[in-house]
């Protein structure tokens, strides 16, 4: 059943935009939109300072813990390709799903754009973990899927990471032509356990980095990280939900 909780949309459209700064009109447009096509799950507005940001809870019947989901660059919390899958399958295996809305920016934006607001999406990951704690939830494992495991492994970096028992990032590495990454993943820094999956048909510098990505988290020494490739997926699990779906879930189980 669909529930709406702290509804606050602010009308920002006459506002400029400041450099290094997230498009929260974009953002807020996005969220109205996305506020009335929840089926499966409840609208919940998180705080992130003094802004309000949309995230969609879901609950198991009997949770084994829960799932914080950060969707792709310039995409929202019930996005149909990566989002969506996840954050109502993984609630049939048993696990209460997260999804947050990730700061966003014009559709123009490239990899480096995304760069200048990472530090906005820090307080999002620690608000959406407050929020499953204060449900009475203990065990919590965030999954990224792009733009937003640059995001998480900014905050991994900047060692605010509190909390969480494992680590998916799906399509890791992904980065616009000409525009590399500045330094690898802090994987090293992860001692939870680490999956990393990503589509057969995936960009090339997601593939080009594979080699590092597993040896990094090879040297963290968790026995349960691996590193799974989906036959025939792209970047995107284009009407491959149900294969990620199928790696993600088994692989939580056995956590």
């Amino acid at each position: 059943m669909k529930r709406l909780i702290v509804v606050t949309l602010l009308c920002l459209s006459q506002l400029s935009l400041p450099a290094g700064a997230s498009d929260i009109a974009r953002e807020k447009r996005l969220a109205s939109q996305v506020v009335d096509s929840i089926i499966d799950g409840e609208a919940v507005f998180l705080k992130s300072g003094e802004h309000e940001f949309l995230s969609i809870y879901t609950e198991s019947d009997e949770p084994r813990g829960a799932v914080i989901i950060m969707h792709g660059r310039g995409f929202h919390p019930n996005w149909a390709e990566v989002a969506y899958p996840l954050r109502v399958g993984l609630v049939e295996q048993g696990w209460n799903t997260l999804s947050l809305q990730m700061p966003v920016l014009g559709k123009e934006a490239k990899f480096y754009d995304y760069l200048e607001i990472m530090d906005e999406a820090m307080p999002r990951i620690e608000a959406g973990i407050d929020y499953l704690k204060q449900q009475g939830i203990e065990k919590i494992v965030l999954i990224s899927h792009s733009c937003s495991v640059h995001m998480a492994m900014a905050w991994v970096d900047a060692g605010r990471m509190r909390d969480i028992d494992a680590f998916v990032g799906v399509g890791m590495g992904a980065v616009d032509y000409q525009q590399p990454m500045k330094k690898p993943f802090p994987l090293e820094k992860l001692t939870v356990p680490v999956l990393e999956v990503y589509g057969e048909d995936e960009y090339p510098a997601v593939i080009r980095g594979a080699a590092e990505r597993l040896a990094a988290m090879q040297k963290a020494g968790n026995p349960n990280s691996k590193q799974v490739t989906v036959p025939g997926a792209n970047h995107y699990f284009t009407d491959e939900g149900d294969a990620l779906l199928e790696v993600v879930g088994p692989w939580l189980q056995g956590l």
